[in-house]
């Protein structure tokens, strides 16, 4: 597939992928490496502390999992507070079984419709199995990857549909920033949040 730039013409190949769960949901249940005590001391979560440390005094020993799977099943929705605005989304786990190691850019699209495009200057294979391909569930939280559960929800919302990933390496970490800031200043793609 193609992305034409004024008189470029941008080549990506779509790389294989296979999709190994569908529509899971509280992934962020199993977050329990600290407490809520814990949680409330980290900067990103001092204003809840003060918010919410005195309502919920008698779970501050509770691992944060637990305690937010409590407060969802018992309909109190400041579970919510802890969460990106995805956290609480349904995922997807799907990964790419080439070993590719290079490193560039890459597209999401749906119907052969580019929905997303991206930069990866470590690899494609950590980039997508680990980081889009699989939601982990410290992404779910205020501190973890709101990006990450956006778009992996967005495509488990789309597995019935024809999906691809595209790749195009480029060899330094300054092509593909300049690259990726060329194609995004001449084109509006619906799955990118627009960065002003």
């Amino acid at each position: 597939m193609e992305i034409r730039i004024n008189d470029r013409k941008l080549v990506f190949k779509i790389i294989p992928l296979t999709f190994e769960r569908k529509n899971y949901e509280n992934v962020f249940f199993d977050k329990n490496n600290k407490t809520l005590k814990e949680t409330f001391e980290h900067e990103k979560y001092l204003r809840l502390k003060i918010l919410l440390s005195d309502k919920y005094r008698n779970h501050l020993h509770s691992k944060l999992g637990d305690f937010l799977k409590h407060l969802k099943l018992t309909n109190d929705i400041n579970y919510l507070c802890f969460l990106n605005k995805y956290g609480d989304n349904k995922f997807c786990e799907f990964k790419i079984k080439d070993n590719l190691n290079d490193k560039g850019l890459y597209f999401y699209s749906i119907n052969n419709e580019i929905k997303y495009i991206g930069r990866c200057t470590d690899n494609f294979k950590k980039r997508i199995n680990q980081g889009y391909g699989k939601i982990h569930p410290k992404n779910c939280f205020i501190d973890g990857q709101a990006t990450n559960c956006h778009l992996n929800s967005l495509i488990n919302s789309s597995v019935n549909v024809e999906f691809g990933i595209y790749i195009m390496s480029e060899k330094t970490k300054d092509e593909i920033k300049e690259m990726e800031k060329l194609i995004l200043t001449c084109n509006r793609f619906e799955w990118n949040i627009q960065r002003s």
